[in-house]
C-alpha cells in the first residue's frame, strides 16, 4: 500500500481524466491479498457493516474507531469471535480517527458516523490514500459536496457512497427492465424517504429507539444527533435512499445530470405532537420549535428532460415506503400497490401485479447471491452494497456509486433548504463533473459479480 500511495501522489496531476475512467486501476493490487479495513464509527449502522464484513474470507478488520468505549468493546468482541486478530482501537477524542488513517495496516475505511462528520472524515481518508466507503448522506452543504469531488480528483483515491437501496431486489429488477427498454424512453420518476422515524428521533436515554421523548445530550444513539437536524434545518435532509436508485436508472453523471430543483415544505406539527402525547405538555421538549416541515416535496429536472418528485416524510405516523414510480413512453412501475403496466402486454387500462414482472427480470446479482444475502440486513441489500465496496476496493477501481454521485445526490439537501426558504424558487445544481457527464461511460449495472 505504501507503493500504491506513492503512485497515487505521482498520478494526482492526471486529475479529472484518470478519476473519470471507471476501469482505471492505480497501483498493482494483488486480488489474493486480504483487504485490510478500518471502521470509523461502530454504532448501530457501523456494527451492521462490521458483521457483514466479518463473514468474508477476503478481508481483515485491522482497526476500529469510536468515541463511545462501549461500542469499541462490542466491536472488538465481534471481531475476536469471528476469529480475527484484535484490532487497533482509537477513540480518545473526536479527531483520533486521523491516527487510524495513518496506519499502513489499513487499505480501506468504512465511515458510519453522525452526518456532520461524514465529509471531513471522508476527505481525510481520501488524502491518506484510503479507499473510502461513506454512509449516507455524504454531505450537508454545497461546499462539502465540492470537497468530496475535489479530494477524489486531487488524490486519485476512490470514494463509494454506501447507498444500500440501490441493491434492493425490486429496485434492481426494475433497473434491469429499464436497461432492457421495457418502459421505453424514460419520462418521470417518483421516490423519497417516507418512514415514521419518531421513535428513532426520540428515546429514553437507555434504549436506542423510543421509550421516551429525549433527544440531544439526554438521549443515546441517533436521537443524540439526528433530531437536531429537524430543529435547525427545513430541508430534505435524507434524500439518497429514494433518489439513488432513480439516478442509476436515468444515468445521472453518465450521459445525464440533475439540472434544477424546486422544493416546498408543509407545516411542522408531527414531532411536537409526539412529545406531547408521550411526554406531556409540560415536558421541556414540548417547547422546542422544530424548523423542518413534516412533508417536504421536491421536483428535480434532468438534462434529458425527465422530472423526479422526491418526498421526505419522516415526522408523522405512516407505514414505510420509498414511493418509487418509474414511468416511460411504454408504461410504468409503482411500488405502492405493487403494480406494473406495459402497453401492448398488459390488459388495456388494467394493472398487472408486479411480482411476475419482477421475477422475470430478477437481477443477476440476486439470482446468484439472493439466498446468501437475505439475512445480511435490510432484506439483503446490505450484503450487496458491502460486496460492491470490497470488490471495488480490492481492485482499486471506481465504484458503482462514486464521489460525483455522492455530491450530486447529497446536494439535494442544501438546495432544497434554499428553495424552501425562498418560497419554492428553483435552484440550479452544480455540475460536479465539470462537463464530463456528457462523455462519462454508463456504469454496467447488469452483471453478477458486484
Amino acid at each position: 500500500m505504501d507503493s500504491r500511495r506513492t503512485f497515487i501522489k505521482k498520478s494526482a496531476l492526471a486529475g479529472i481524466g484518470l478519476s473519470l475512467a471507471p476501469g482505471f486501476t492505480y497501483g498493482n493490487w494483488k486480488t489474493s491479498d486480504k483487504l485490510k479495513i478500518g471502521m470509523i464509527g461502530v454504532g448501530l449502522r457501523g456494527t451492521s457493516h462490521l458483521k457483514n464484513l466479518l463473514l468474508r474470507k477476503d478481508i481483515e478488520v485491522t482497526a476500529i474507531c469510536d468515541i463511545d468505549a462501549d461500542r469499541i468493546d462490542l466491536a472488538s468482541k465481534l471481531i475476536s469471535e469471528a476469529g480475527h486478530k484484535k484490532p487497533q482501537s482509537f477513540g480518545k477524542n473526536d479527531l483520533d480517527y486521523r491516527n487510524l488513517l495513518e496506519l499502513t495496516t489499513v487499505d480501506a475505511v468504512v465511515i458510519a458516523t453522525p452526518w456532520l462528520w461524514h465529509t471531513r472524515m471522508a476527505k481525510d481518508a481520501l488524502r491518506a490514500g484510503k479507499y473510502t466507503g461513506l454512509e449516507v448522506s455524504a454531505a450537508n452543504t454545497i461546499e462539502e459536496c465540492w470537497d468530496l469531488v475535489e479530494a477524489h480528483e486531487e488524490t486519485g483515491s476512490h470514494l463509494m457512497l454506501l447507498e444500500n437501496v440501490n441493491y434492493r431486489r425490486d429496485v434492481l429488477a426494475v433497473l434491469n427492465m429499464v436497461k432492457q427498454n421495457v418502459f421505453g424512453e424514460l419520462v418521470h420518476f417518483r421516490c423519497g424517504y417516507q418512514h415514521d422515524l419518531r421513535d428513532v428521533k426520540f428515546n429514553n436515554g437507555i434504549q436506542p429507539h423510543g421509550g421516551g421523548v429525549e433527544f440531544g445530550q439526554k438521549a443515546i444513539s441517533e436521537a443524540k444527533w439526528r433530531t437536531n437536524h429537524s430543529v435547525k434545518r427545513n430541508a430534505d435532509v435524507y434524500p439518497t435512499h429514494g433518489v439513488g436508485p432513480i439516478a442509476a436508472m436515468c444515468d445521472i453523471n453518465r450521459g445525464n445530470r440533475f439540472v434544477s430543483i424546486t422544493s416546498n415544505a408543509s407545516k411542522s406539527i408531527g414531532l411536537h405532537n409526539y412529545i406531547v402525547k408521550n411526554g406531556g405538555e409540560d415536558h421541556p421538549n414540548a417547547k422546542v420549535k422544530f424548523k423542518q416541515g413534516d412533508v417536504i416535496t421536491s421536483t428535480i429536472e434532468t438534462a434529458k428532460g425527465e422530472t423526479i418528485i422526491v418526498t421526505h416524510d419522516c415526522n408523522l405516523p405512516r407505514p414505510y415506503s420509498l414511493g418509487f414510480r418509474v414511468q416511460g413512453a411504454n408504461g410504468l412501475w409503482e411500488v405502492d400497490g405493487d403494480r406494473i403496466y406495459i402497453e401492448g402486454q398488459s390488459e388495456p387500462h388494467t394493472w398487472d401485479k408486479a411480482d411476475s414482472w419482477l421475477k422475470k427480470y430478477d437481477h443477476p446479482l440476486w439470482q446468484k447471491y439472493g439466498e446468501y444475502a437475505q439475512n445480511s440486513g435490510h432484506g439483503g441489500m446490505d450484503f450487496f452494497v458491502i460486496n460492491a465496496f470490497v470488490e471495488s476496493a480490492k481492485n482499486n477501481i471506481a465504484p458503482p456509486i462514486d464521489a460525483y454521485d455522492a455530491a450530486a445526490w447529497s446536494a439535494i439537501t442544501p438546495l432544497s433548504e434554499i428553495s424552501i426558504e425562498n418560497n419554492g424558487e428553483p435552484q440550479d445544481f452544480p455540475d460536479f463533473t465539470r462537463g464530463n457527464w456528457m462523455k462519462r461511460k454508463t456504469y454496467e449495472w447488469i452483471k453478477d459479480d458486484y
